[in-house]
């Protein structure tokens, strides 16, 4: 099999990290050129690099995968890592393009692997449309399990299991864990917030919390609530006026 050049483009690093780690075990096909986070600079690196092979998450802040597909003049063969459910995402094996279910299985993507050779080098504008077209009918479901901080050269996972509520900072996050450990991270409230983490609900500008562990829910003037969490510290946290109907809503879907 020839040596195949290749990009990852994927928002969450665990995922970008699970990829890496299972395409070390084709180091002599696949050469990973570089990975990014972000679609506008994964346009750049898929101009400038050309890789033959683009491992590619649909969902994603910003530019999706569709809308990156849709941009570039360079085409490599596709391979989309999605959480699409498996049987939807039939309809996208076609000669152009492959999938990744996440989370990636070893046997799932040795079958890219194989199939490569098999797949066109090219696809073309009008398959990108009709996979939008198909991707519109479809509600995929991203599912976050950690949290990753980045302490020197070492970047630690904090699974989502374990987070107790999200605090803004200045230009910071604060991770408080259910036992009363905190982590920085450089990830905005923003960011998280658009991830839609399920269990998880924005109750003021400045906080992000686990619904899960709340202990007491109180009502308090000017359409707040005081919400007291079951976590190691049993931490107060007063809303915001402007998240009233939000958590009221979430209540009542208890």
């Amino acid at each position: 099999m020839p040596t195949y050049t290749a990009l990852i483009i994927d928002d969450e690093l665990p995922a970008r990290l699970r990829l890496r780690r299972l395409l070390a075990e084709y180091e002599n096909t696949i050469i990973i050129l570089d990975e990014t986070s972000d679609g506008n600079e994964a346009l750049l690196k898929i101009e400038s690099l050309k890789p033959n092979i683009i491992f590619l998450d649909i969902q994603m802040p910003g530019l999706n995968g569709f809308e990156i597909l849709k941009q570039i003049t360079h085409m490599p063969i596709v391979i989309f890592t999605t959480a699409f459910d498996q049987y939807a995402l039939k309809a996208f094996e076609t000669n152009s393009v492959d999938y990744l279910l996440k989370p990636i299985e070893p046997s799932r993507l040795q079958q890219s692997i194989s199939k490569l050779e098999r797949i066109s080098e090219t696809i073309t504008k009008d398959q990108v449309q009709t996979l939008i077209d198909i991707a519109n009918q479809l509600k995929p479901k991203k599912v976050i399990t950690s949290i990753p901080v980045k302490n020197g050269d070492t970047i630690h996972l904090i699974r989502i299991s374990e987070v107790a509520y999200l605090e803004a900072n200045d230009k910071y996050v604060t991770i408080h864990t259910i036992e009363g450990k905190e982590f920085l991270t450089e990830i905005t409230l923003k960011l998280m917030e658009e991830k839609q983490i399920e269990g998880f609900l924005r109750v003021h500008r400045s906080f992000i919390i686990n619904m899960g562990i709340i202990s007491e829910i109180h009502k308090y003037f000017q359409s707040r609530f005081v919400l007291l969490l079951n976590d190691k510290s049993h931490t107060k946290i007063t809303s915001g006026s402007a998240y009233f109907d939000a958590i009221k809503n979430s209540l009542e879907q208890v």
